[in-house]
C-alpha cells in the first residue's frame, strides 16, 4: 500500500524548534526524491525542502539556514528539523514523493509570537 504519514507537528513559540518525521512505504521511498511542502491559510502550497536519494538537498530561501531535511534510507524515513521558528512558518506541512501525486495527510505547525 502506498503511504506517507507525517508526525511531529505542534504549537511552539517563536525561536523554538520542531522535528517533523515522515514514514514512507518502501515502494514510495526507495530511490526517489522526497520533499516537504507547506500550505499556510489562504496561500498556495509551497516547497520547503527536498532531498534526492543520494542526499543532495535544496531549500526555499525563506528557510535556508534554519531548516534541515534528512533521510534514513534504511528506515524509509524523511525528517525536517526546524529551528529558529517564526510565526510565518505556521502552516500545514506535507511530505511528498516529489514530482508525483503521492502526498501525506499533513501535520499542523503553529508558531506563536
Amino acid at each position: 500500500q502506498v503511504q506517507l504519514v507525517e508526525s511531529g507537528g505542534g504549537l511552539v513559540r517563536a525561536g523554538g524548534s520542531l522535528r517533523l518525521s515522515c514514514a514512507a512505504s518502501r515502494s514510495i521511498f526507495s530511490g526517489n526524491t522526497m520533499a516537504w511542502y507547506r500550505q499556510a491559510p489562504g496561500k498556495q502550497r509551497e516547497l520547503v525542502a527536498r532531498i534526492t536519494s543520494g542526499g543532495y538537498t535544496n531549500y526555499a530561501d525563506s528557510v535556508k539556514g534554519r531548516f534541515a531535511i534528512s533521510r534514513d534510507n534504511a528506515k524509509n524515513m524523511v525528517y525536517l528539523q526546524m529551528n529558529s521558528l517564526k510565526p510565518e512558518d505556521t502552516a500545514v506541512y506535507y511530505c511528498r514523493r516529489d514530482f508525483t501525486d503521492y502526498w501525506g495527510q499533513g501535520t499542523q505547525v503553529t508558531v506563536s509570537s
